[in-house]
């Protein structure tokens, strides 16, 4: 299951079970799971754990290093992938950034062609992030959140969980659970369509956008808003949106600005 070309480090551990195509380089001591399958010309760079199940396309290159200027190519650090991702051609994954730091991939995601997850990345489970869109270093993504083909986002902000975000957008402010967000730093509204396919029951989609309505459409400041949301009760999944906005944040929060197509 290892064609005659590729070229592995000694200090790989690879299951018998995966699959490793032609001209796959292998650098140093990755760990490569139970029914993995590693295309043409991909490469593993470093300490790199590819969880069962995992499928790398043909030239992605998974734990390059970071690009930091201030980098030194000394540093132990890692990449970890869970299980049963598919990595498509020419995704970019590098590593951790400081000495035993980890660009972590949770299981079951779907990164396109073409896209770049930079040093400190985490990343939840079942997201799909489409063709060239950019994760600059320290990104933090929840779960089943969909990102749309060629947007970039700025380091060390948050995208939360049964997002969407429209391709081309560019953004360095945080998007919350739920949100549907465009353009530059926008937020238009809640994935309502997601949200139903994810099975939310009629009742928690209620709360939670009413507490989207407290919180950013009722012209008080984030603060003051979510002091008021403070005094009431919530369902679960509803708290879990006002827990983001609170959470402390290294860049704030998008802002709702509801627009036309052409604005």
């Amino acid at each position: 299951m290892i064609h005659t070309t590729a070229l592995i480090d000694p200090r790989a551990q690879i299951d018998s079970t995966a699959e490793i195509g032609p001209y796959v380089v292998i650098e140093g001591p990755a760990q490569v799971s139970a029914c993995c399958r590693i295309e043409a010309h991909a490469q593993l760079v470093g300490e790199v754990v590819v969880g069962a199940g995992t499928k790398i396309g043909r030239a992605a290159v998974i734990g390059g290093e970071p690009q930091d200027l201030g980098f030194d190519p000394a540093t132990l650090s890692s990449v970890v992938l869970g299980q049963n991702n598919v990595i498509r051609e020419h995704v970019t994954i590098h590593r951790g950034s400081k000495p035993g730091g980890v660009t972590r991939i949770g299981d079951g995601n779907y990164l396109m062609a073409g896209c770049h997850l930079a040093h400190d990345v985490v990343l939840g489970d079942k997201n799909i992030i489409a063709n060239a869109a950019l994760l600059a270093g320290h990104i933090q993504v929840g779960n089943s959140t969909f990102i749309g083909g060629g947007a970039v986002f700025h380091q060390f902000l948050r995208i939360g969980d049964f997002c969407v975000v429209q391709g081309n957008g560019s953004f360095s402010k945080d998007i919350p659970h739920y949100c549907a967000a465009q353009r530059i730093n926008r937020i238009t509204g809640l994935n309502v369509i997601g949200l139903k396919r994810q099975g939310f029951t009629a009742e928690d989609r209620r709360a939670i956008k009413e507490l989207f309505q407290l919180l950013f459409c009722e012209g008080l400041n984030l603060s003051q808003a979510t002091e008021q949301a403070k005094a009431r009760e919530w369902p679960e999944k509803a708290l879990r949106l006002l827990d983001f906005v609170r959470a402390a944040s290294k860049k704030g929060v998008c802002p709702v600005r509801p627009g036309r197509e052409d604005d």
